[in-house]
């Protein structure tokens, strides 16, 4: 008898996923020494010590056992206390779960409320995984684009409420966005709020950025979890990454309905089990003594964007738009229009490191984006190799 020998793949929906293209140009400079690399979403500075000491006293203890599903309970009080002083109204212990990463946190919302073939609005250009997500899961994905608009990335909200067709399931939106910078104001919150309360819709919305609001006015970012009620169809997902420098410690937080813990606890334990207790340990600490390290960072991130900004717009030729929030700068430069093949230019002619906009959507196709969260040297040196690039054009 003969076998007929099929090579071994993937699902479909696993072969159709679109490698990350910041890792794509990233693995054209790792190791390179003369590379700049400000390619990644993530500070130059570790974890602050306060925050590390934490993590290593509870592994000197030995708090290296499996945790409940859902989070220690005092890393999940300490959540409830931390959300209440910032949307300054209760959120019921019940409601909150802890997990592994912030982008656990995104797959975990979607696992939990997607079928094959649910349709997803997401406001774009975007961080790609939140886009991947729902195709892993075999949703088909509405994409609604930003537009740089007198220097800023904006929203057409009647465009993105069209979208929200009664046969939408969820609704994801990353505000402060990645890469844009981009915020949603509450009064538009409100109003998609009502919307998708009408009809039925989810909201899953990615506050990773919320506490880096690049204004010297607002602690926060706008947060639905002001606005919306305990049982309405919203879930929040969120991160210790960027406000505490805790990008390798991968902890984060969902905060939905409470009736959706029980199977968010199923989920969590089908997925990793639980955060590691140690790494739960150092987010109690960074919720309790952070403030004055958060503050302090966000005040660092509006010097540095106005740095860059200024240094940007001396250059000929180049266009780049101010961000309301997060950690990003996105350019562009005149004549350049493949994000892919300038970001590999400009590591192997500059030694400058960049992501391309197009591994955010095609919205973002030929913009650059540039992380902020770097020392002031290391911003200006990446300015002064690029101004000496373009002069060799």
């Amino acid at each position: 008898m003969t076998h007929v020998r099929h090579p071994p793949k993937a699902r479909d929906a696993v072969c159709s996923l679109t490698p990350s293209r910041i890792r794509e140009v990233a693995n054209a400079g790792f190791g390179n020494p003369d590379v700049l690399p400000l390619w990644f979403g993530e500070s130059d500075q570790p974890t602050p010590a306060f925050i590390r000491d934490a993590g290593m006293r509870a592994l000197a203890e030995g708090k290296t056992f499996y945790a409940h599903n859902l989070g220690v309970a005092e890393l999940r009080e300490g959540l409830s206390k931390y959300l209440a002083r910032l949307h300054e109204r209760s959120f019921d212990v019940e409601r909150i779960s802890v997990t592994s990463s912030g982008v656990s946190a995104l797959m975990l919302a979607a696992q939990t409320l997607l079928d094959p073939g649910d349709r997803v609005v997401i406001v774009t250009p975007i961080w790609p995984n939140v886009t991947e997500i729902p195709r892993i899961l075999s949703a088909q994905v509405v994409r609604v684009a930003l537009a740089p608009v007198d220097g800023e990335w904006r929203l057409d909200l009647d465009r993105l409420l069209d979208a929200v067709t009664p046969d939408t399931r969820l609704v994801i939106l990353n505000s402060p966005g990645n890469p844009t910078g981009w915020t949603l104001s509450a009064a538009e919150q409100a109003v998609l709020l009502e919307r998708c309360r009408r009809i039925g819709a989810w909201i899953l919305a990615d506050d990773v950025y919320e506490r880096l609001m690049l204004d010297d006015s607002r602690s926060a970012a706008p947060s639905f979890l002001a606005l919306a009620d305990p049982e309405d169809r919203l879930i929040s997902a969120n991160s210790f990454s960027k406000a505490w420098l805790m990008t390798g410690w991968r902890l984060g937080w969902l905060v939905a309905p409470a009736g959706l813990s029980p199977d968010l606890a199923k989920l969590i334990e089908y997925n990793t089990s639980c955060a590691p207790e140690f790494v739960q340990a150092a987010g109690i600490v960074a919720l309790r003594d952070g403030e004055p390290h958060v503050a302090a960072l966000r005040r660092q991130l509006i010097a540095k964007r106005d740095r860059l900004l200024r240094h940007l717009q001396a250059l000929p030729g180049v266009e780049a738009t101010t961000p309301r929030g997060g950690m990003y700068v996105l350019l562009r430069i005149a004549g350049h229009n493949d994000s892919m093949t300038l970001a590999r230019q400009l590591i192997a002619e500059a030694g400058l490191g960049l992501a391309p906009g197009v591994a955010f959507g095609p919205e973002a196709e030929g913009w650059l984006r540039c992380c902020i969260a770097v020392e002031d040297g290391r911003l200006d040196e990446a300015t002064n190799r690029l101004e000496r690039w373009l002069r060799s054009k």
